[in-house]
């Protein structure tokens, strides 16, 4: 099972979502989860993963079973090393799970990072990752369903986190 995972925050708390497919090129979701988070850490430059992390772990926890790859709405490592949140997720779930981070927007430092051009998009996802090789990562993104640079099942969880679609179950 692979999981897509985004945290969305509200003036009280925060929305994590989770959407679990089986296969790279699925075009839509093997099960979604929503939960509610009303305790978040306030915002802290560079400590980003500190408010992220618990909600992605909480959403987590909601799953039969932990997914074998993790894609999260971000970077895994932020530069000479650093762990970004993808690196702390890694940690946290004592390295048994491999964690994809996606992208929007370039950080200069991050590396090791691969630029993911999708469909006609001329802007480009930056793909970072631990547990797996790189290169592996950016052609799973690559291979996902959809259209536009935004592939279908990371748009499907950002909509979710952000609670602008009903929930729509369809088991595990």
């Amino acid at each position: 099972m692979i999981a897509c995972v985004d945290v969305d925050y509200r003036e009280a708390g925060a929305i994590a979502a989770c959407v679990c497919f089986q296969s790279w090129s699925d075009d839509t979701p093997a099960s979604e989860s929503v939960i509610q988070i009303s305790d978040v850490e306030p915002y802290q430059s560079g400590q980003f993963y500190r408010r992220e992390l618990p909600g992605i772990l909480a959403v987590l926890k909601s799953l039969p079973d932990l997914p074998q790859v993790i894609v999260i709405d971000g970077y895994v490592w932020l530069g000479d090393r650093q762990p970004g949140l993808g690196a702390h997720l890694y940690e946290a779930l004592g390295r048994r799970v491999a964690v994809i981070g996606v992208a929007k927007t370039r950080f200069v430092r991050a590396e090791p990072v691969e630029a993911v051009l999708r469909s006609r998009s001329r802007s480009p996802l930056y793909v970072t990752a631990v547990g797996m090789d790189v290169a592996e990562a950016a052609g799973h993104i690559r291979a996902m369903h959809g259209p536009y640079r935004i592939p279908t099942l990371l748009k499907r969880v950002d909509q979710l986190s952000r609670g602008q679609e009903a929930v729509r179950s369809h088991g595990h």
